[in-house]
């Protein structure tokens, strides 16, 4: 997990570590065991690697929950 995580360094991420817990950052730094995201606002987050139960990279194109309307519009 290691050697992937320090190939993912400066994309960003979700990771898992078990339950509810569910991280999402960009890979800082990757040392002693010890993954270093920094999060949408700037901070430092510190997660134990062994602890990671599964990692993927976060899509551009992510869908977020909300209203979507395609149809014309009610004038009524």
């Amino acid at each position: 997990m290691q050697q992937l995580l320090s190939k993912m360094i400066g994309r960003k991420v979700d990771i898992f570590c078990g339950g509810t817990a569910r991280l999402r950052g960009e890979i800082v730094k990757v040392e002693e065991r010890v993954l270093h995201l920094k999060d949408e606002d700037g901070g430092t987050c510190y997660v134990a690697i062994e602890k990671i139960a599964a990692v993927w990279e976060v899509r551009d194109d992510e869908k977020r929950a909300g209203f979507f309307f395609s149809g014309p519009p009610n004038n009524r």
